[in-house]
């Protein structure tokens, strides 16, 4: 047994002592696009990719600055090296949330140059969490309360190829990338 994963561009990366040079954003389009949202309990296939890329769109939408539109496409990179864990799990898991966060912070460092401001994280959040607020709504048929979130982009949860996915994720990429 080996202490590392060998990722789609051929990099022998260990999760748990990440090297900022080991992360390549083909990678984490590619592991992302394959990856279903809310641990593949959902009505149709959504991956971890889409919901990102849709992250990326509403700061767009919201004419944010570039910095952080590509913020919100990557702020679920670490899932392609260790998987996603649904909210209430991972709330139990310290020790997920620390590598997760270890990954999530060389790959802001990485991509971004730093790590994100509190500021620049709270409006992630805040993206983030209105997206959600669909992904359970639409995809778990689960009923939320309080007032839908405004989203300023066109919300499509039409299943695509995985290619299709990527493909568009890299697009994003190299459009926004600082």
């Amino acid at each position: 047994m080996t202490d590392y994963i060998a990722t789609y561009t051929g990099i022998h990366m260990v999760p748990t002592d990440p090297k900022i040079e080991d992360f390549r954003i083909e990678d984490i389009a590619h592991a992302l696009s394959l990856i279903c949202r809310g641990n593949g309990q959902v009505q149709s296939f959504w991956s971890v990719g889409e919901h990102c890329i849709a992250c990326a769109k509403e700061a767009a939408a919201r004419r944010l600055p570039d910095r952080l539109v590509l913020a919100c496409l990557l702020h679920d990179a670490a899932e392609c090296y260790l998987s996603d864990v649904p909210r209430p799990f991972k709330k139990k898991l310290p020790a997920y949330q620390e590598a997760e966060d270890r990954i999530l912070s060389l790959v802001y460092q990485r991509f971004l140059g730093s790590e994100l401001t509190e500021e620049e994280a709270a409006v992630l959040k805040g993206i983030d969490d209105d997206l959600l607020w669909y992904d359970l709504e639409i995809l778990l048929n689960e009923k939320q309360t309080g007032n839908r979130p405004a989203l300023h982009f066109e919300l499509s949860y039409a299943v695509r190829p995985f290619a299709a996915v990527e493909q568009e994720y890299l697009e994003l990429y190299e459009r926004y990338k600082v």
